[in-house]
C-alpha cells in the first residue's frame, strides 16, 4: 500500500509538473463569451489544448485585461500575446489599417474572403510585421442601415437626416450625401432614436440585434448580396512570440486557426441572416440595397472617404487601388 501511495504521489507530481511547464499565452478581447469573436478565440484555444503540445491559451474577454482600443500597442511590444480586435482601432499607429473599415471596398462575405487572400491583405500584413504583429485568423463582419421612419438604401435617402455611422470613413461618405452626423457608440443608438436625436444609423448586424434597435425603427437594410459596411476583425499574435514556439506548437496553432477561420466566415453570414429574421419578426420592413445603389454610394465615397485616405496616408493611392482590384 505504501509503495502504491508513493507511486501515485509521484505520478501526480509528474502531471502537475507537466501542466506547470506548459507555456501559457494570454489572449485579450472586448466581447462577451456569447460573441462570435470570442468563439473564434475559444476554438483556437481548445484545438491547441487538444493537440497536447505543451501550449495553453488563456482568454481574457469583456475588456478584463486591456481596454478595447488599447490592445494593439501591448501586442506589438510583446506585453500581450494575442488579441481579436477591429484592425481599424490601430489606425492611429498604422493609417493604412483604416482601409479595413472603408465604405464599399468589400461587397459581401465571399468577396471579403477573397480580400483576405489577396495582394492587398499581403500589404496590410507587411505593415503589421513592422510592428511585430501577424495574423492567425482573418475575418470580416458586416453591417447595414436602419431608419426610424424610412428605408435607407440609396444616397438620396440620407439627405437631411441625423445619422450615426460606424467609423470616420462612413461619416465622411454620409456627410457627402447630405446627412448630419452624430458620433456615438453603438450602445447609445437605441436611446438616441427613442429621444429623436437620430433618424437613422449604421452599425454591425450583431449590434443591430443585441442592442434591440428593432424596437425603434421602421425599416432595416441588412447586409446581403451587396453591403457597404464591412469591418476587418482578425485574431492577431505577436510575431516574435509565435516564432519563439516549438515547431509542433506552431503547427498546432496554425491548424487551429485554419479551423477557426472557416467557422468565422460561416458564422458571419449567419449573423446577417439572423438579423433579418429578428427584424422581420418584430414587424420591421426589410429593404435591400441594389447594385446600382451600391455603385452610387461608392461614387460618393470616392470623392469623400477615399480621397481623404489618399491625401492623408503615404502610398494611400497604391493601397486603395490594390483593394479595389480584388474582384
Amino acid at each position: 500500500m505504501k509503495r502504491t501511495f508513493i507511486a501515485a504521489t509521484a505520478a501526480g507530481a509528474l502531471l502537475f509538473a507537466a501542466a506547470a511547464s506548459a507555456q501559457q499565452l494570454r489572449l485579450s478581447h472586448q466581447w462577451s463569451n456569447q460573441d462570435v469573436r470570442h468563439k473564434v478565440a475559444q476554438i483556437v484555444a481548445d484545438e491547441v489544448a487538444a493537440a497536447d503540445v505543451g501550449l495553453e491559451i488563456r482568454i481574457f474577454g469583456s475588456k478584463s485585461l486591456f481596454a478595447p482600443r488599447e490592445q494593439y500597442t501591448p501586442l506589438s511590444r510583446g506585453q500581450l500575446d494575442m488579441t481579436v480586435l477591429p484592425l481599424s482601432y490601430a489606425g492611429g499607429q498604422q493609417p493604412a489599417y483604416n482601409l479595413t473599415l472603408m465604405p464599399g471596398l468589400v461587397k459581401n462575405h465571399d468577396h471579403a474572403a477573397r480580400m483576405n487572400d489577396s495582394p492587398f491583405m499581403e500589404a496590410i500584413e507587411a505593415k503589421m510585421a513592422e510592428d511585430d504583429v501577424m495574423v492567425l485568423v482573418h475575418g470580416y463582419l458586416a453591417g447595414g442601415f436602419a431608419g426610424t421612419e424610412e428605408c435607407i438604401t440609396a444616397p438620396e435617402d440620407v439627405e437631411g437626416k441625423q445619422m450615426r455611422a460606424a467609423g470616420k470613413a462612413f461619416e465622411q461618405m454620409l456627410a457627402g450625401a447630405g446627412a448630419s452626423i452624430a458620433s456615438m457608440a453603438s450602445s447609445e443608438i437605441y436611446t438616441a432614436m427613442q429621444t429623436g436625436v437620430l433618424d437613422a444609423a449604421n452599425t454591425s448586424s450583431s449590434s443591430f440585434v443585441s442592442y434591440r434597435i428593432y424596437e425603434q425603427v421602421a425599416c432595416y437594410t441588412p447586409a446581403g448580396d451587396v453591403a457597404l459596411w464591412f469591418m476587418y476583425q482578425p485574431l492577431l499574435m505577436n510575431k516574435t512570440t509565435f516564432e519563439g514556439l516549438g515547431e509542433e506548437q506552431q503547427e498546432a496553432l496554425l491548424a487551429a486557426s485554419e479551423k477557426a477561420e472557416a467557422y468565422y466566415l460561416d458564422e458571419a453570414k449567419k449573423q446577417d441572416a439572423n438579423s433579418v429574421e429578428v427584424y422581420r419578426d418584430a414587424g420591421v420592413e426589410i429593404a435591400r440595397m441594389t447594385q446600382e445603389e451600391f455603385d452610387a454610394w461608392r461614387a460618393i465615397a470616392q470623392e469623400t472617404s477615399y480621397k481623404a485616405f489618399v491625401e492623408e496616408v503615404e502610398n494611400g493611392q497604391e493601397l486603395l487601388d490594390m483593394a479595389l482590384a480584388v474582384e
